[in-house]
């Protein structure tokens, strides 16, 4: 678990702010799958993800979620609740076991005359702003095929670590749509699975997905029309 001063936000602080920080905050653990705030709840704190990895994500009129970002201790929470005086944008969930510092609005307040302070909490709101602007580009422009070939050419690495049902709750898709487009893939041959792990094949093919927000009905036509034939190599 990171300490207090181990947050960018923190380490600027003299030992006695820390002190005082330390006394002030409140450290609560949860489970995973364990529910930090709703959205549209009203909170005094500023949440510090000191442990774990969180999913922050809106709940439209039929319940559906759209996820917004995944974080991974150290990271702050809920700035601007803070600073706008408002209830909170988004629910915020463990995905894992971890551990959450509150601290009280009012000793954020009091730190904000420290510029290096004041600057860490910039950087955060607006690494936030760019986060965002990202999820509406993704969900408003991107095809369905377009935001999996994003991801894999951006972080292959989360095909590997996670089950597909929660790369598609990432993608804001249904399993059984990202499961249909995974086997598309496969069998345009832009990517292969061995031992349970993604492979890219094409690159410049996906690079093309992403890029024209289109599929081909077969990038790969010859093999597809041999399966159609029903021919096999000897």
């Amino acid at each position: 678990m990171f300490k207090l001063e181990e947050i960018p936000m923190l380490t600027t602080l003299s030992q006695s702010h820390l002190k005082e920080l330390y006394n002030q905050t409140h450290i609560k653990h949860f489970t995973k799958n364990s529910i930090v705030f709703y959205e549209g709840d009203e909170s005094e704190y500023l949440h510090i993800l000191l442990d774990g990895n969180i999913k922050l994500y809106k709940t439209t009129p039929k319940g559906t979620q759209i996820q917004i970002n995944r974080l991974a201790a150290p990271a702050l929470i809920g700035e601007y609740a803070c600073f706008e005086r408002q209830p909170f944008p988004a629910s915020c969930e463990f995905v894992t076991d971890g551990s959450m510092g509150l601290l009280p609005f009012s000793m954020v307040y009091k730190h904000l005359n420290n510029p290096d302070f004041s600057l860490e909490v910039i950087k955060s709101l607006t690494g936030k702003v760019s986060l965002l602007s990202a999820l509406v580009h993704k969900e408003t422009v991107l095809s369905s095929e377009a935001k999996v070939a994003d991801l894999m050419i951006q972080k292959l690495s989360i095909f590997h670590r996670l089950k597909n049902n929660e790369i598609a709750s990432i993608l804001n898709l249904t399993p059984e749509t990202f499961s249909r487009i995974l086997t598309k893939f496969k069998k345009e041959e832009l990517i292969s699975v061995q031992n349970h792990e993604i492979i890219i094949l094409n690159e410049a093919a996906l690079c093309n997905i992403v890029e024209t927000n289109t599929m081909k009905d077969c990038t790969n036509c010859i093999a597809h029309f041999k399966e159609q034939i029903g021919f096999k190599e000897s």
